[in-house]
């Protein structure tokens, strides 16, 4: 199953600037997405971080991240925001940074289900480029 960006806006509540999802290229009900963030100069996040040598922040690489897997949620649930549905990222365990993500870059976000009780869901997220890790969690979201 693949995700276009207006697709993408009606399984999200995020607006720009905080929409970190592109495009979904696969999704695979009750299990997994891959998905992608192309990264631009003209990010305003850039401009601050760090102006001469822009890297893309580390809390916003975690939020693409559960944004891939709010998708892959809310997609196995059959639900939208606009039935009164969200998703709050509750917990990050096991965190890891491997390499900074640069302007240019083509962020490629994976995000497996492993576990749902009661509204508690737990991912396996990870984010590459060119195949490289660039970091990877396991994520707790809450559905309300």
């Amino acid at each position: 199953m693949i995700m276009d960006i207006a697709d993408i806006r009606e399984h999200l509540p995020h607006r720009y600037p905080f929409l970190l999802v592109d495009r979904v290229v696969a999704l695979e009900l009750g299990e997994s997405i891959h998905a992608y963030k192309n990264l631009s100069i003209n990010e305003p996040f850039f401009d601050g971080h760090f102006p001469d040598e822009p890297v893309f922040p580390g809390v916003l690489l975690v939020e693409a991240m559960a944004q891939a897997a709010g998708l892959l949620g809310f997609k196995t649930m059959g639900k939208k925001p606009s039935d009164g549905a969200i998703y709050y990222l509750v917990g990050v365990d096991g965190l890891r940074f491997k390499r900074p993500c640069v302007p240019g870059d083509r962020v490629e976000l994976f995000a497996k289900i492993i576990s749902e009780r009661r509204g508690i869901w737990k991912f396996e997220v990870r984010a590459e480029v060119d195949g490289a890790l660039c970091a990877a969690a396991t994520i707790l979201c809450a559905n309300r």
